[in-house]
């Protein structure tokens, strides 16, 4: 009975040295989770009504259950390294099978997919033409490598100070001629191809607070009759009229441009001068706004603390590609180890929840950032020694008993 238990006892303390030897050895290993040996007594129960005063059978290594507790967080500087601060997992196809993990150092492959080191794809919800994310389906992230599309100018606001004292010039207007003119500014529009043009503003005092403005684009004038602006005594635009007879001060318009040298749409810009003003003796710009924009070129992939995912361009416009979609299980304890720092789900763990970063139960993203082993190596190297003693132990216990065994064998009659 002896031989059985001992044995009972060294191959749990085998089982509990291989499970710390693992640990330790993946002490350095990102998104890995320690696990811990749970040891359970075997015991032969005896027939119903009949007394016991039997020993135990010995040990049994129950189940090596996996610790879940957060790692550390360290920075590495890259964007599309992402660590988990809280609950979830990572949810990967590998070949359109679902994994999970805590390891978040991805990279991309040549067509442009997010993926890990074994070439898995990273899984995120969906944009949506509304602007949110579609949170019931899984997609492969993969990166937008083309450039952005460019915006034509249709809107411009321009806040600006007349000089109040300012009086008519003497000569026709003529924009090579800085004496038919009082003042002037210019600002960059952009056609429907993209291409940026120059268009230059001239204001000419016409008497006691009325001015006439006018708009070249690429020193090609674009309005032939002037608009007319007149501003109050207190010094507020009180009256416009432009060349379409509008009295709109938030939709002055200039007339139609059409760009030569681009084949782009002939433009039309609706400019806002309401917030301009007439006062004291000196011009200045406070503010320019166009809603155009040109070409841009991919300048980088961010991610924030939500895990959406927003590919930046040259012309400063930024473009969702998704949101990183992450998973729990009710029990984690049943999710099975498949390498990798991977898991998959089971009938034990529950089917998996999906959900994006800062939702109830999942943790927040940190880019830029991996989340390192759980390891703890001083209680690995406590929990060693004390395995090992177990096994010695266990082994005495077999030369013991051997020794016994002998002493009986050698009995003679």
């Amino acid at each position: 009975m002896a031989f059985g238990i001992a044995l009972s006892g060294i191959d749990a303390a085998q089982t509990d040295l291989n499970v710390t030897a693992n640990n330790i050895a993946n002490s350095a290993t990102t998104g890995f989770k320690s696990s811990a040996s749970q040891f359970a007594e075997l015991f032969a129960v005896s027939p119903q009504g009949t007394s016991s005063t039997q020993t135990g059978n010995g040990v049994k290594i129950q189940a090596v259950a996996q610790k879940f507790a957060q790692g550390n967080i360290t920075s590495t500087g890259n964007n599309l390294d992402l660590a988990i601060s809280g609950g979830g997992f990572f949810v990967l196809s590998s070949a359109g099978a679902l994994q999970y993990t805590r390891a978040g150092s991805f990279q991309t492959d040549g067509n442009g997919y997010i993926v890990n080191a074994a070439g898995q794809r990273l899984q995120v919800f969906t944009p949506t033409p509304t602007g949110g994310f579609n949170t019931t389906s899984l997609a492969d992230l993969q990166l937008v490598t083309g450039d952005s599309a460019p915006q034509p100018s249709t809107t411009a606001q321009m806040v600006y100070n007349l000089p109040s004292n300012a009086t008519p010039p003497t000569t026709a207007f003529n924009p090579a001629d800085s004496t038919s003119f009082n003042q002037s500014t210019s600002l960059t529009v952009y056609d429907s191809l993209g291409a940026a043009h120059t268009a230059a503003m001239y204001f000419v005092n016409t008497g006691l607070n009325t001015w006439n403005a006018y708009e070249y684009i690429d020193a090609q004038q674009v309005n032939t009759t002037p608009v007319a602006l007149t501003y109050s005594a207190s010094g507020i635009l009180s009256g416009v009229v432009d060349t379409a007879g509008g009295t709109d001060p938030t939709k002055i318009d200039f007339g139609a441009f059409t760009p030569t040298t681009t084949g782009a749409s002939p433009m039309t810009v609706a400019y806002d001068l309401s917030k301009s003003t007439q006062y004291g003796d000196t011009f200045g710009v406070t503010s320019i706004i166009q809603d155009g924009f040109t070409t841009g070129k991919l300048a980088g992939i961010s991610v924030d603390a939500s895990g959406v995912v927003q590919a930046n361009y040259t012309n400063g416009r930024a473009n969702s590609l998704g949101q990183v979609a992450l998973a729990n299980f009710a029990d984690q304890q049943g999710l099975q180890q498949v390498g990798n720092t991977n898991w998959v789900q089971t009938f034990a763990s529950g089917a998996a929840l999906y959900g994006p970063a800062g939702a109830s139960g999942f943790g927040l993203l940190q880019s830029g950032s991996l989340e390192s082993s759980n390891v703890d190596i001083t209680a690995q190297l406590v929990n060693m020694i004390t395995a090992q003693r177990a096994f010695q132990a266990n082994a005495q216990m077999i030369s013991t008993e051997n020794q016994i065994t002998q002493t009986i064998i050698n009995i003679r009659p």
